[in-house]
């Protein structure tokens, strides 16, 4: 996990945000974790799995 984090701010339907959580419950995680999850896949899609030493260098560990 990174050491430092931001915060980011969206604007969502009322309704999709409802939906989003109620989901997120059955799969039993929080709706952070969930957007965290789909930031890295989208990265990942674009970037490879290998993104971390592309953004951070090769001398970093990843986890």
């Amino acid at each position: 996990m990174e050491n430092r984090t931001a915060r980011l701010t969206l604007l969502i339907d009322p309704r999709k945000k409802a939906i989003f959580e109620k989901l997120c419950e059955q799969d039993d995680v929080t709706p952070s974790q969930k957007v965290r999850q789909l930031i890295r896949e989208y990265i990942e899609s674009h970037l490879g799995e290998n993104w971390k030493d592309q953004v951070f260098g090769e001398n970093k560990q990843s986890n």
